[in-house]
Order: structure tokens, then C-alpha cells, then sequence
């Protein structure tokens, strides 16, 4: 056999082999949330265990890195630790176990049970980070979703796998809504994400909202705002994850995330943490890039197999409607419902302002007359609003507008239409004979 000149240089060359990547490291460094490890290759996102000199133990997660330093933000306080500790890989690639086993119970991000009860027999490995569908291979989406609301079954109708925002500022009734959502929507599979919020309101939304009918179809995942940001942002992957476990077997689901305000907040912490420069109010580039990623993991699956209808709290700062979590989810979304500070004083509950709510899949789900009856509506109610203080003092004429004069007239029956005790639920079909008797259709 004869060898070219190509062969023989290549005989000549050393043979250098891959470095074996190394399992184990020392902590060098503590600064701020962030441990620093020497001697350690490991990828993003890989699980290491920092033991102590007393046998002390701290999960911990690779953040970032900066040439042969890994930037690690452990899962708990990192009280015990020292400087020289040894730094070993647990797991090089984030995966969760899931299965049926999950419905009726409460985890945190680690699949870890918070409810009392055994670890969850679990069998089904698969990648926290799912995987991206092809955009062509989505189904539509063209089937009405009953939510039990009257305001959103009549005037922002919903679709099964549509993605929508709750927007509001603090104490408007977000999480309220968010309970009538769970217990009157008609959804197979309900998986609840309740990331950064207060830890006294997860177990009253369990015992209050939920309760045990509407528990026994749903999964709770927990990451209150005293654990580690990593743990928030795991929670919500898992959250995501287990949306798409039950999606891909062609359920319906309905999944609710409460807040992607606390979500944004926790990567925040993390990327200012690790040296990404900060933006908007704060925000580093990194959550920008994270909550698109996030809401396109909902909607149809695979040719119309299965469906995730997303729900997201967007908590607006300061009743800062352009808030960049708030642009960010508008843009994003596939519409929002817009919470009012000034209907909640009013005890107008649900307090949800229609001027600026929206749904951008309502015209394909909807005949045109009843769209036409659902925008009418729309119109009525801003109209009065834009001319709410000329009829206050009595300075608007009865005639000079009739599109005002029936908005006036239908004011109080608009009203009523609109509000919805917490505790009853009204279907779809009741919703649009209603709204064709308020506005006198046949």
C-alpha cells in the first residue's frame, strides 16, 4: 500500500488525544451568589456537590464560566463551605423523571415532594429543556376553550393552546383569577408554576383555589421567593416540561405560571450575579433571550396531537403598563387581559379592563356574528369610559351621540355582565346567549 504526501505528514505529527474532562475541583472563591471552582470542566447547567471539611454538602448549579474558572450558584444558603473545599460533577446534563404519578402532587424544582407524601414513582427520563417544535408541524389552533368567565368567554375568547397574560400590579386580584382559571377551566391535565411568589400563598391557593377536585388533576410546582434563583428558574422549566410530558400524549392541558415577572426577577439575579451588564431597569440581555424561549415551548403540539393553553401573570410594576417584562410578554404572547386597579376599588370583580385587552386568536374562533356582538360590547363599554366624566357632572346632552346614548343605556346591565362571583362559574354557550340578549340580538 502506498501512502501520499497528505499520509506521511500526518504520520509525522504527534497524535494528540481529547483531554479527559475532569470530575472533580476546588472552591477558590465566594462572591456574592456565586461560588468560584478551579480544576472542574463541566458544561452549563451541570449539577456539582460542594463538600465541606466537616462532611457539610451543598447542591449547586454551573452558571457560567471564565477560561478554566466555573461560575457555580448553589441550590441553598452556602453557609459551611471554605475556600479549598472539593467541587465534584453529579450530573452533566439537567434531566427529570416524570410520569402519571405527578397528578395530585405538590414538588419544588428538584421533582422533590413539598406535600408530606413518598417521591413520586416516576420512570419516564427526559431533558428539563424539552425540545423545540418545528413551527410548520404545530397544529392550529380553532377550538373555543371554556374558561368559565364571562368577561373572557364572551369578549376575549379563548382557544385551546393559545398563550396569554395576566397583567397587573400588585393586590389587583391576579391570583383570584388565576383560581377561577384552575377550577372552571375544561382541561385534562392542569400544571400550576407558582415561582417567586409568597410562601403563605402556596398552600392557601392549594387549599382555597384548588382545593381537592381540582388538586386530583394537577400538578404543583413550588419555588417561593426565599429559595435560590437557580431553583426558581429550575421550577419553571419543570413547570414547562411537565406541560409538554402530558401534551405529548395528546392531552389538553392548561398550564398557569405565576409570575413571569418573578421568573424574569430570578434571572436577573443570576446574570447580574455572573458579570452580564444590565439594561432596562436592570435586566441583563440573558432575559430578554429566556421568556420568548419560555412561551414558545406552549401552545399545539405536533399536528394538532395534544395542546398546552398558556397563562401567565405579568405583575406590572408600579401599574407600569410599559414595563419591559411588560412589553416583552406582550410581544410574545398571543394577547393579555389587563387587570384595572381602579374597577378592583370599585369592587368590580373580576377587575378586568377591556381597553387594552385582547385576544389575537378570538376572529378564527368566532362567527362573524358573534364577533360582531363581542366587539359591539367592546365599543359600549370605551365609549362610556372615554366619556365617563362629561356624564358624571351632566354635561353630556342625551342625543348628541347615539353610539353614547345606548352606551349609557346599557351601562349597568355592561356591568353586571362583566362581574362573576369567585365561586361560580358560568359556561360558554350560557356566556353568548347573554351577551346576545344584553346587546338585543337574536
Amino acid at each position: 500500500m502506498t501512502l501520499n504526501f497528505a499520509d506521511e505528514v500526518l504520520d509525522c505529527l504527534p497524535q494528540i488525544s481529547a483531554p479527559k474532562p475532569q470530575r472533580s475541583g476546588t472552591l477558590a472563591r465566594l462572591v456574592g451568589l456565586t461560588l468560584e471552582t478551579r480544576g472542574l470542566m463541566a458544561p452549563l447547567g451541570a449539577c456539582c456537590e460542594v463538600i465541606g471539611r466537616g462532611g457539610h454538602r451543598i447542591e449547586a448549579e454551573v452558571v457560567g464560566f471564565n477560561d478554566k474558572v466555573l461560575f457555580l450558584m448553589p441550590f441553598t444558603e452556602p453557609t459551611g463551605v471554605g475556600p479549598g473545599d472539593i467541587v465534584r460533577v453529579i450530573s452533566e446534563i439537567p434531566e427529570v423523571t416524570l410520569g402519571s404519578q405527578l397528578l395530585g402532587r405538590v414538588i419544588d424544582g428538584r421533582g422533590q415532594p413539598l406535600d408530606g407524601k413518598p417521591a413520586p414513582a416516576c420512570h419516564d427520563r427526559v431533558s428539563l429543556l424539552g425540545h423545540p417544535l418545528n413551527p410548520m408541524e404545530r397544529g392550529p389552533i380553532h377550538k373555543v376553550l371554556d374558561v368559565g368567565i364571562k368577561a373572557i368567554n364572551g369578549v376575549l375568547t379563548m382557544g385551546v393552546g393559545q398563550r396569554i397574560g395576566l397583567v397587573a400590579g400588585s393586590g389587583v386580584g391576579k391570583s383570584v383569577l388565576l383560581g377561577m382559571l384552575t377550577r372552571f377551566t375544561k382541561a385534562d391535565v392542569v400544571v400550576i408554576g407558582l415561582i417567586g411568589e409568597r410562601g403563605r400563598e402556596v398552600q392557601a391557593f392549594i387549599q382555597e383555589s384548588l382545593g381537592p377536585e381540582g388538586l386530583a388533576k394537577s400538578v404543583v410546582i413550588a419555588a417561593p421567593a426565599n429559595v435560590s434563583p437557580v431553583l426558581r428558574l429550575k421550577a419553571t422549566q419543570m413547570t414547562h416540561v411537565i406541560a409538554e410530558y402530558f401534551r405529548d400524549q395528546g392531552k389538553s392541558v392548561l398550564m398557569l405560571c405565576d409570575s413571569l415577572t418573578r421568573v424574569a426577577h430570578a434571572q436577573r439575579e443570576i446574570g447580574l450575579a455572573i458579570g452580564e451588564p444590565p439594561t432596562a431597569k436592570g435586566y441583563p440581555p440573558s432575559v430578554f433571550a429566556l421568556l420568548p424561549n419560555l412561551i414558545e415551548r406552549g401552545g399545539v403540539g405536533r399536528h394538532g396531537h395534544g395542546a398546552i393553553t398558556s397563562v401567565y401573570t405579568v405583575l406590572a410594576e408600579g401599574d407600569d403598563a410599559s414595563d419591559p417584562i411588560v412589553d416583552i410578554a406582550r410581544a410574545s404572547l398571543d394577547g393579555q387581559v389587563m387587570l384595572s386597579r381602579k374597577l378592583a376599588d370599585a369592587a368590580h370583580y373580576p377587575a378586568i379592563e377591556l381597553n387594552g385587552s385582547i385576544s389575537r386568536i378570538m376572529q378564527t374562533l368566532l362567527s362573524p356574528e358573534e364577533l360582531k356582538l363581542s366587539n359591539k360590547l367592546r365599543r359600549l363599554w370605551s365609549l362610556y369610559q372615554q366619556n365617563v366624566d362629561l356624564i358624571s357632572v351632566g354635561a353630556y346632552e342625551r342625543g348628541s351621540n347615539r353610539e353614547v346614548d345606548e352606551a349609557i343605556h346599557l351601562h349597568d346591565a355592561m356591568a353586571s355582565f362583566l362581574q362573576q362571583d369567585m365561586n361560580t362559574s358560568q359556561d360558554y354557550a350560557s356566556t353568548r346567549d347573554q351577551l346576545r340578549q344584553l346587546l338585543g340580538a337574536v
